[in-house]
């Protein structure tokens, strides 16, 4: 039970790799998972596939207010936040994202909700975790953030930017002696319904846009949600207590 008595809190834990790394979590005996997101509908239909140890709390995580609201919540009715995922994420709408076509408000809201709710959750946590002897975060980027995105140019900057975030929040925490790590992983495209949405973007025939994906990645295989929670799972636990800024990518060898 690599979790045992841990308090974890999964931001937009609802869905896709979120509700996999919190019913992995939930499995290894963590003592309380708290998943964040938008829609309470999903957040309650979560909870009730987590079982007892879940509690869902509504969450934009732009808002700056609401990520100190969410981490005193949890330190109030657990005692301490033990695991922090920032995993909220968004690949943007339909708009183009080159650099010719994508406009100005469309490059912030992307920012604000792959890049900011980040910066805001090491915040909130680092305050919480340093007083209370430390914790892992765990910041989920993505291969869009090793690589040149030209379709996707706001999503690939925001996720660029989180791998320095990460190992500035690492390096911080360690000079301090907070007792706190922060590492990043990154996915390639992962086997869901989003995947597909942003294969879409690619090519209307998803399953041509798929082969042509695939031809790039050196394993031949989509990743799954179970991949990308593994992985989150490890920089949680304690089995990496000496890891600390540092980024694991979830690719099949994409991107590396």
């Amino acid at each position: 039970m690599r979790l045992a008595g841990k308090v974890c809190l999964i931001s937009g834990g609802t869905a896709g790799i979120g509700l996999t790394t919190a019913e992995l979590f939930a499995r290894h005996d963590a003592q309380a998972v708290v998943v964040t997101g938008r829609d309470p509908e999903r957040g309650a239909e979560a909870v009730e596939r987590l079982g007892g140890n879940a509690w869902y709390l509504p969450q934009d995580v732009v808002d700056e207010d609401r990520w100190d609201g969410v981490v005193d919540a949890v330190v109030a009715r657990y005692g301490r936040l033990d695991i922090l995922v920032n995993n909220a994420g968004w690949i943007g709408d339909e708009q183009a994202q080159d650099i010719e076509e994508v406009e100005l408000e469309q490059w912030r809201r992307i920012l604000a909700v792959n890049l900011d709710s980040v910066m805001l959750g090491c915040r909130a946590a680092v305050r919480v975790m340093g007083a209370n002897g430390g914790g892992s975060i765990v910041n989920v980027s993505s291969t869009a953030g090793l690589m040149s995105t030209p379709l996707f140019t706001a999503y690939g900057a925001a996720k660029a930017a989180i791998t320095q975030l990460t190992k500035s929040v690492a390096v911080h925490c360690a000079w301090r002696r907070y007792g706190i790590r922060c590492n990043s992983v990154h996915p390639g495209l992962i086997e869901t319904d989003l995947g597909d949405r942003v294969l879409a973007l690619f090519d209307p025939d998803v399953d041509r846009a798929r082969t042509a994906y695939l031809a790039r990645v050196p394993m031949g295989e989509l990743g799954t949600p179970d991949d990308a929670a593994a992985a989150i799972l490890y920089l949680a636990s304690d089995e990496s207590r000496h890891v600390t800024g540092t980024q694991l990518v979830v690719s099949g060898g994409l991107g590396v």
